[in-house]
């Protein structure tokens, strides 16, 4: 099982409207196929983008995501008429333990607005992967996790379980435990999880927020 990766990018504040989140929707999509990425859950807000990414080489998210800001801003400069930077600081990623955290990322991603109070309901906020995950509205840039579709052996089946999933709020712990992960490009899972990284890194992992994303060959 190819390990996913959260990412994080954070831009200047622009407002929440069609044009912009439809662009970056479609860039996403794009970079994804072109690189061969799979892209199981995202959000787009108003000062950040959180991407859940299987790749199928080792620089494919780097490479998807240096196509979407590039693209992006391209975008932004020529529509507001503006020059220069958008990103405040290059894109984080983290590892991420499939078999215990998997679904926990999915949740925190597509709760964004709703721990912004942006909405009250995931589904009430359309930039985002939830209405594709949870009622199977479809998404050119959405692909199922194995660990996603191991939920249930049908869709509809499925799809009332991964609902039933956000009946139970993300503790307090889990939401430091994965922003804490992305803000430091550090693994997510438990000790043995680590350990293995660590083990085919050959080195000890430590907190930084200096350097690029950590790779595991």
């Amino acid at each position: 099982m190819k390990r996913p990766r959260t990412q994080c990018a954070k831009d200047q504040v622009f407002t929440i409207d069609q044009n912009p989140c439809s662009r970056s929707a479609e860039y996403a999509q794009e970079a994804c196929e072109r690189y061969d990425v799979s892209c199981h859950a995202y959000v787009l807000m108003t000062n950040h983008t959180h991407l859940l990414l299987t790749p199928s080489c080792t620089d494919g998210v780097s490479k998807v995501m240096q196509s979407l800001g590039r693209r992006y801003v391209q975008y932004i400069n020529k529509t507001y008429r503006r020059c220069g930077t958008l990103w405040e600081s290059r894109h984080k990623a983290s590892l991420i333990d499939a078999e215990g955290y998997l679904l926990k990322c999915y949740r925190y991603i597509e709760l964004n607005p709703v721990m912004a109070n942006m909405v009250e309901h995931p589904a009430d906020y359309r930039w985002s992967s939830y209405r594709c995950n949870a009622y199977g509205e479809r998404s050119p840039l959405i692909s199922a996790h194995e660990v996603y579709a191991q939920l249930a052996h049908d869709t509809q089946s499925r799809l009332v379980r991964y609902r039933e999933l956000f009946n139970v709020a993300l503790s307090k712990g889990v939401i430091h435990e994965i922003r804490t992960s992305a803000s430091f490009s550090m693994p997510l899972g438990d000790d043995r999880f680590k350990a293995q990284i660590e083990e085919n890194l050959k080195r000890s992992i430590g907190y930084s927020k200096i350097g690029r994303p950590l790779k595991c060959e």
